[in-house]
């Protein structure tokens, strides 16, 4: 939490980045076709979007899974590559990446063992996941050289001896889970206030002492030794007032040592004081100090302000990283929104949603940090405010409503998390520099359920149950959008047009001439039509008529020429 000074901070964050960016830029394409190169894709996830004969600056930045500092630049920050089906052993052309912070390679088939040398292959990672994969043999003791790691999830493989001594030495560590494993003997004690519960060790039979059952050959040290310490106090001073005064009243003795178990329990009840909503949202995202962010935005002037929408704030950082934050209203709603989207975009990582780097929460303030998006969001296009004269191209618009198909597809059919949005807008379309659409504003999302193993503590978001066909709430929040991008008007009374028309364009001019005149006469108009049908199926008033967003994006992804990928 924001409040703990041992958590790893922004500017920590940023100047690892500047270290680590001395390096040159060509390793980083070659770190990518090594590791392309040794691993199987079963699926042509890599295949169908990594294509190495571009060299231009910046050009594996766009690659699905990438991240980079900078979009211009060939300097990988961060491979996010979840539940893309990659099989085989950890790649280790990975050691080419110099600039590598987060590494998510859970979900997918991956074999072997953690290479003994990891500390040296991937020194500056901040984020380690290698969860849901087929991983084996024992975990490295050079683990515990990865100084600057705070996540940790090796959760469901087949590991297997004890859990080394040297984990202990992570010094900024908050996140470690091993659960569904085969690990035998003690558990590891981790930086004080780091809280582990039973679901992070959970289903490894071999394992014991806290917080699972005491180890039967030796127990807790921590409580062993505490308990000790008390005891022989107490016997001390026993044999000090006996040798002193030759006899103890029975009935003080009786009190001192209630006196010591109370503190003994007392001293247990300090490790688990964090709410347990505050430790979930800790294990899906990193915890910011509050007083950076303060201080970023010069105290929240309105002079930082991004857009007329919402509280959001453009923060520049010393080494060149320009970051957004959003602030939230002190409220019990807000509170909701807060956990909800922490705990929803959190646990997921794909192009077409907005990238969260972490949260701070000091006091009633609450506050989520997101990668700045230089081309704002899709509704300050669609609607300008006047004078402004920027005008959005079709080919642009294509794109945009292919990769809000393509992300919401996704989270409808994801196999390990399956989450509807609820509040599609054109308001939450947020887009990157190269006007790649950004899914934002997850405080509404519901979530059916996980494969991954989640803490019988997660509630479902927002309390929410998915219900069969809840999923076609999102399919008519995304036909208003594609409404918007034709016409560029408030789609109220096209929404009427098109559920009178039953979802074709045989008799009814209405929605032709609503169409944005700037885009006539550029020989898209049998293009711009096609849309306008899926847009209209979309926003039936019957949820049944409407298609899934799966059926919406491959008929998008093949009038645009099939040139967009899954």
């Amino acid at each position: 939490m924001a409040h703990y000074p041992r958590y790893p901070t922004l500017v920590t964050h940023a100047l690892v980045f500047i270290l680590l960016c001395t390096n040159g830029r060509s390793s980083d394409v070659d770190c990518l076709k090594s590791f392309m190169d040794s691993l199987q894709d079963p699926l042509n996830f890599l295949g169908s979007s990594w294509d190495f004969n571009s060299r231009t600056e910046g050009s594996i930045c766009g690659y699905e899974g990438v991240e980079c500092g900078q979009p211009d630049e060939n300097k990988v920050l961060n491979l996010r590559l979840s539940g893309t089906g990659l099989k085989g052993s950890f790649p280790r052309g990975l050691e080419m990446c110099s600039s590598l912070k987060g590494l998510d390679l859970s979900g997918n088939a991956l074999f072997g063992s953690i290479p003994s040398d990891i500390s040296e292959m991937i020194p500056y990672v901040t984020y380690l996941d290698l969860s849901h994969n087929d991983i084996s043999g024992e975990i490295p003791i050079s683990i515990g050289k990865l100084r600057y790691l705070n996540v940790l999830k090796l959760e469901n493989n087949r590991l297997e001896g004890h859990i080394p001594q040297e984990v202990g030495m992570l010094g900024k560590i908050k996140t470690f889970s091993v659960a569904d494993n085969r690990l035998a003997g003690p558990g590891r004690t981790l930086c004080p206030g780091v809280r582990i519960t039973a679901d992070d060790y959970a289903k490894n039979q071999g394992l014991c002492g806290y917080p699972l059952k005491r180890c039967k050959a030796n127990t807790d040290y921590r409580d062993s030794l505490l308990r000790g310490m008390l005891v022989g106090w107490a016997i001390a001073t026993v044999v000090a007032f006996a040798v002193t005064w030759y006899i103890l009243p029975t009935v003080f003795v009786k009190k001192m040592i209630i006196r010591m178990k109370k503190k003994m329990k007392q001293a247990k009840s300090q490790r688990s004081q964090q709410p347990t909503s505050i430790y979930l949202l800790e294990k899906f995202e990193t915890s910011i100090q509050f007083a950076e962010l303060a201080k970023a935005t010069n105290n929240f002037d309105e002079a930082n302000r991004i857009g007329k929408l919402g509280t959001m704030y453009k923060v520049s950082l010393p080494n060149g990283w320009i970051l957004a934050v959003k602030r939230f209203n002190k409220s019990k709603r807000s509170e909701k929104k807060f956990i909800s989207e922490v705990m929803t975009i959190g646990r997921l990582r794909h192009s077409n949603l907005m990238p969260l780097i972490g949260f701070s929460i000091h006091l009633k303030e609450r506050l989520l940090v997101y990668k700045y998006m230089q081309n704002g969001n899709l509704h300050e296009w669609l609607h300008p405010v006047e004078g402004d004269t920027n005008i959005m191209e079709w080919p642009v618009r294509v794109k945009i409503a292919v990769g809000l198909g393509r992300g919401l597809a996704w989270l409808h059919n994801n196999k390990n998390l399956q989450v509807v949005h609820q509040n599609i807008s054109s308001e939450c379309i947020l887009l990157d520099h190269s006007f790649e659409t950004k899914l934002s504003n997850f405080g509404e999302a519901a979530v059916m359920s996980s494969n991954f193993a989640v803490s019988s503590r997660t509630p479902l978001v927002n309390g929410e149950t998915w219900v069969l066909g809840c999923d076609k709430k999102d399919v008519y929040g995304f036909g208003i959008v594609l409404l918007e991008l034709v016409t560029r008007e408030e789609p109220n009374k096209l929404i009427l047009l098109c559920n009178n028309s039953g979802g074709t364009l045989s008799n009814f001019a209405g929605l032709y001439d609503a169409i944005d005149k700037s885009l006539l006469g550029q020989g898209f108009e049998d293009e711009i039509t096609q849309f306008l049908m899926i847009a209209c199926k979309c926003v039936q008033s019957s949820p049944d008529r409407r298609p899934s967003m799966l059926d919406v994006y491959e008929k998008m992804r093949t009038i645009a020429g099939g040139g967009m990928t899954a």
